[in-house]
């Protein structure tokens, strides 16, 4: 008997990251919902994945802002394939600031896309996990949540890891897994929004420096690490924080003032 096709949905897919995570669920022939609040950045990512590969993809807007967007992001899902198998919780929104200089505004923005999202996503899909006694849950955090970083992003990436813990142990009679791949610094949009070269260029350096692997971290290391836990071979590993890092997480987050500069959503 031929399995179904798995399908996931890949928030934030647009984005390097995203997008590195979607291509690899696509080689592993697994259909792909791309979900990004910018419409026209998801639907090229999309038209480009259909010259690489024979699995779908498929492009959906959401502004994960928005409960009811999240909601709609499932039905269209559920509508296309009839199935959701994996949800990567990818997307992000970085208002980076010290504990004096914090916004309610930006914490409610950063709160609302990186804790609530996931968390309604997860609920959402979850009548499809249960009707098919299994599924998958990656929530992309960061390896601030160990080494702590700018207060508002590093409290939403330890409540992340805190969120899949709890998937864990809740889902867990319905076959379902979650884990976590927390990630160091990745050269990426994200990363460099409002810093020059020379901002970027010590940033990197500073990272590499505490990074025991003589590289940086790519979007297709992480992407790797979120095809193993959304795949069968990783399906009695749950709980887990996988750190895709070179190392960086033994070591201090690097002190420096570009730390508390302010970026968009990945």
């Amino acid at each position: 008997m031929t399995e179904p096709q798995r399908v996931a949905i890949v928030t934030g897919g647009a984005g390097k990251l995203g997008s590195a995570i979607a291509a690899r669920l696509l080689e592993d022939g697994v259909a792909v919902v791309v979900a990004d609040v910018n419409k026209e950045a998801a639907a090229a990512t999309v038209a480009g994945f259909r010259e690489r590969f024979a699995a779908p993809a498929v492009d959906i807007a959401a502004d994960l802002g928005s409960v009811e967007a999240i909601e709609s992001l499932v039905d269209e899902t559920g509508a296309r394939f009839g199935r959701i198998d994996i949800v990567v919780n990818n997307a992000a929104v970085n208002r980076r600031s010290t504990l004096s200089e914090l916004a309610p505004d930006d914490w409610d923005l950063m709160s609302g896309v990186n804790l609530r999202a996931p968390a309604i996503l997860v609920s959402r899909a979850l009548g499809f996990f249960k009707a098919q006694n299994s599924g998958a849950i990656v929530n992309i955090a960061s390896r601030n949540w160990v080494s702590g970083g700018p207060v508002a992003y590093t409290t939403m990436k330890a409540g992340l890891v805190g969120m899949t813990r709890s998937f864990a142990t809740e889902l867990a009679k319905y076959r379902v897994t979650a884990n976590a791949v927390a990630p160091s610094f990745i050269e990426s949009d994200f990363t460099g929004y409002d810093r020059d070269e020379e901002q970027m260029r010590r940033l990197l350096e500073q990272y590499q420096a505490i990074t025991p692997l003589p590289r940086m971290a790519e979007p297709r290391d992480v992407a790797n690490a979120v095809a193993f836990l959304a795949s069968p071979a990783a399906s009695f590993i749950t709980g887990e924080v996988l750190h895709v890092c070179g190392g960086a997480q033994l070591a201090p987050l690097p002190r420096t003032p570009l730390a508390v500069e302010r970026s968009p959503s990945r």
